[in-house]
């Protein structure tokens, strides 16, 4: 069965809303500090950090895309944005991103997956529930 992780965007964010292109480009830009960092270093600690290509379906640019594991350890993490319309008066039109692992999902994938959304969501300053349900708050809370 498939795991979904969500970063939410509430009060307090850095923004409140998030296109799909926006969050590729905040993993490009992952991906190229993952580089400078390797060049430091002096080994190609990119592609060991990084070990995927950001991909989409033709037809579904504008609805999702997916990280395509370039190593036999990872396989797929696929990305999707949308708006939470719910009981809940504060998740009441939350925007947010969602990280799901597929159901053939590696150890690798579930702990990148944890990596990418640890990131993105303290980058963001976001809500963060994790693929076991557990939420961290990198948000300022009064």
């Amino acid at each position: 069965m498939s795991q979904s992780a969500y970063i939410t965007l509430v009060n307090g964010s850095v923004t409140n809303q998030l296109t799909l292109v926006e969050v590729k480009e905040r993993l490009q830009t992952y991906r190229e500090q993952l580089a400078l960092t390797g060049r430091q270093l002096g080994w190609p600690y990119a592609e060991a950090a990084f070990p995927y290509s950001i991909e989409t379906k033709p037809g579904e640019e504008d609805r999702w895309f997916y990280l395509k594991g370039q190593d036999p350890l990872y396989r797929y993490i696929l990305f999707g944005v949308g708006t939470r319309h719910g009981e809940d008066a504060t998740a009441s039109g939350a925007h947010y991103i969602q990280i799901t692992l597929p159901d053939d999902a590696t150890h690798g994938d579930k702990a990148k997956g944890n990596e990418l959304c640890k990131h993105l969501a303290k980058s963001l300053k976001a809500e963060l529930r994790l693929f076991n349900g557990r939420t961290i708050y990198y948000n300022p809370r009064k």
